[in-house]
């Protein structure tokens, strides 16, 4: 599972920032005008949409095992440990708690990859107007 959300998330942010034409080899200044605000608002948006395709996997992974039955209980579990918020009030075995520990782990460090590509994509389209 993590080698899987890792390769997920490393497609996702290259896709997402390809999309909004913010690789480094091509930079698109914008400065802060509504065109800027959209294209961080559609980018926060798809790395949110990027860490829910992330969780779901888990929560899909922890009814394929049988540790949680129902979507919406293995949903919130899986949320609580990817955004390493605690073992929520969910009947989890003792036998797969440290998958749920893992994926904090993994969560955290998504979240945290994430983080730096927004501010290093946005920093790059707020900067490139100050520069021409």
């Amino acid at each position: 599972m993590v080698c899987l959300i890792a390769l997920i998330h490393a497609v996702g942010v290259v896709t997402i920032t390809r999309m909004l034409g913010l690789e480094a080899h091509k930079p698109r200044a914008h400065g802060v005008d509504l065109s800027a605000i959209m294209l961080s608002a559609i980018m926060a948006l798809s790395l949110f949409l990027l860490h829910f395709i992330e969780i779901a996997l888990f929560a899909i992974f922890y009814m394929g095992v049988g540790a949680i039955l129902r979507f919406e209980e293995a949903l919130f579990f899986s949320a609580s440990a990817y955004a390493t918020l605690g073992q929520p009030d969910v009947a989890f075995p003792e036998h797969w708690r440290l998958v749920g520990a893992i994926e904090g782990l993994i969560g955290f460090l998504m979240i945290g990859w994430s983080t730096g590509v927004f501010i290093n994509d946005m920093t790059k389209l707020l900067r490139g107007s100050s520069q021409g």
